[in-house]
């Protein structure tokens, strides 16, 4: 059950617009608050007893609490905010790991998160800080080789210049990693409608 309540759920604004993602136990606390309801794959918004009651007839991964169980939602709907906030991804391991598609960036192996460690390219020792800019996955023999060196000192290169990835990247990495199909009718809109930078 606690997997269940980690997995990821889109979070629209009250103009049907994706902002953000949150956890089924985050979306749980905003649909009991009335703060949000969830959107099924027909355009259905329920508020959370009118869920608990469709759970009853659905399939899917359910929360099971002592006297019922409920589905939990894929897509929440937040029935006050309407603002498009400036979106910035979260720096934490589970976003580096998908912005570098869990490989080493000096010998490109994909592999297991179990095998990959996380390498500040500046050594902290030599001031280099954890920001996106400075951090990369490496596997366990490059960070070895590699040490409390610099790139020239250890003449190793990068894969791909590190930098903070764009929101909707890993909204769609995450959409792919749990199969959210739902999520694929408000994040293609997004993804088509969304400025780019230069």
């Amino acid at each position: 059950m606690m997997e269940i309540l980690q997995r990821d759920v889109l979070v629209l604004n009250k103009h049907w617009m994706a902002i953000h993602i949150c956890s089924v136990k985050r979306a749980f606390a905003l649909l009991y608050q009335d703060l949000a309801r969830v959107v099924t794959e027909q355009y259905e918004i329920h508020d959370f007893d009118s869920w608990k009651d469709l759970s009853r007839y659905s399939e899917g991964n359910f929360i099971h609490t002592p006297t019922y169980k409920i589905l939990a939602p894929e897509v929440i709907l937040l029935r006050r905010y309407g603002k498009f906030p400036k979106h910035y991804v979260k720096f934490n391991r589970r976003n580096i790991y998908q912005r570098d598609h869990s490989t080493c960036q000096y010998c490109g192996q994909r592999l297991p998160r179990e095998e990959l460690t996380i390498d500040h390219i500046i050594p902290r020792s030599r001031g280099g800080k954890s920001t996106w800019a400075n951090v990369v996955l490496a596997c366990v023999s490059c960070n070895a080789m590699k040490g409390d060196r610099t790139l020239e000192q250890c003449e190793m290169k990068l894969i791909h210049e590190p930098k903070e990835p764009h929101w909707s990247a890993i909204m769609r990495r995450s959409m792919a990693e749990e199969d959210h199909v739902l999520w694929r009718k408000f994040i293609d809109i997004a993804y088509w409608n969304v400025s780019l930078e230069e």
